[in-house]
């Protein structure tokens, strides 16, 4: 789905953060290599009380977010391996559910480990869910302040995405060490 017929690096990224009681979500508009953020929130779903009913309310609402913002490309963020198996069934079906919402739509989806993305946004891949949101407060000049955390991790994921595409399809740049990145990106550094 093209953003803008007259600039093709103009385009929209769908974040997405799965979970079964709130889900995040949030869409960045890039236009070359100026990121602003378009919307961002959660859909809340502990008021249903049947896991099937919450699917649903996953696919129709990511639906509407994908036809209002009409994104070209989704990420998401993969489950996380925990002790938990029934848990972890459960955030796995909301992650197909919102895969599926996303593919339905014709929109390309990525999915990344939230190691990959807190190591993106932050450069540590164990930072905390609140420094994330910190370093995407800096990036963006925005506050979060009143944004919950899923809404926030949903927008790393979406930046996430930002960065790692540049870099694959050789619009980024590359660089011979860590000092040479930080010096082009001093607002990287924690």
């Amino acid at each position: 789905m093209a953003q803008n017929k007259k600039n093709p690096a103009s385009y929209r990224i769908l974040g997405v953060d799965p979970g079964t009681n709130l889900l995040g979500f949030a869409i960045i508009q890039v236009d070359g290599k100026k990121i602003s953020m378009l919307e961002m929130g959660v859909i809340r779903l502990s008021k249903f009380p049947r896991h099937e009913e919450r699917l649903q309310r996953i696919f129709e609402r990511l639906k509407q977010v994908i036809f209002t913002h009409k994104p070209r490309e989704m990420a998401i963020e993969a489950p996380f391996y925990g002790k938990n198996a029934q848990s972890m069934l459960k955030l796995g079906r909301a992650q197909g559910v919102a895969i599926a919402a996303a593919m339905t739509s014709g929109v390309d989806v990525q999915e990344y480990a939230p190691r990959k993305i807190k190591q993106a946004i932050t450069g540590n891949g164990n930072a905390s869910k609140e420094q994330v949101a910190a370093m995407l407060e800096n990036e963006l000049k925005l506050d979060l302040s009143q944004q919950l955390l899923d809404a926030t991790d949903a927008l790393g994921v979406a930046l996430c995405h930002y960065h790692q595409s540049r870099n694959a399809v050789g619009t980024g740049k590359h660089y011979q060490g860590w000092e040479a990145f930080l010096k082009d990106n001093p607002g990287r550094q924690k």
